[in-house]
């Protein structure tokens, strides 16, 4: 095995971890949500924060480091259009995924804080939960057109 596939396969697997990790939670996320049960929410919100730091966090820096040891391998410039075009999607991806962080962190403590009072999730849960949703789809529509790019490298 050569250097540059040990490093391609990193860049993948942290592709994977991103995809992986972004369905994940999303999927637990809404699932809770939908059963109303503010401790169960509580509970899977504690789980979801963890989880983006550990696994997220590390993908995401990750992805860049391999990336480029990929391109100073490869050769590859970043002029690129393929490539150009995935790095101004991961930025942008980066500019939803951060708030989406706090969002999660705030509903947590929103819900955890509602479980120790014995009261209902507040309004800014909802409102927090529904800007969470509209925030995920660009940041993870933009991780989806990524990985075809890195595929396919269209142009």
């Amino acid at each position: 095995m050569t250097l540059y596939f040990l490093i391609k396969y990193l860049h993948v697997l942290g592709a994977i971890v991103i995809l992986g990790t972004g369905t994940g939670i999303a999927f637990f996320m809404l699932a809770a949500h939908r059963t109303q049960d503010v401790a169960f929410i509580a509970r899977t919100a504690a789980t979801v924060v963890i989880a983006d730091m550990i696994f997220t966090l590390s993908a995401v820096l990750l992805q860049p480091v391999s990336g480029g040891l990929l391109m100073l391998l490869s050769a590859t410039s970043i002029t690129e259009r393929w490539l150009a075009i995935s790095l101004a999607l991961y930025v942008l991806a980066g500019v939803f995924w951060v708030p989406v962080v706090f969002m999660q962190m705030e509903m947590r403590n929103l819900a955890q804080a509602a479980v120790e009072k014995g009261l209902p999730l507040p309004p800014r849960y909802f409102a927090l939960f529904r800007r969470w949703i509209l925030f995920g789809i660009p940041g993870f529509g933009s991780v989806m057109i990524i990985l075809w790019l890195m595929i396919a490298k269209p142009f």
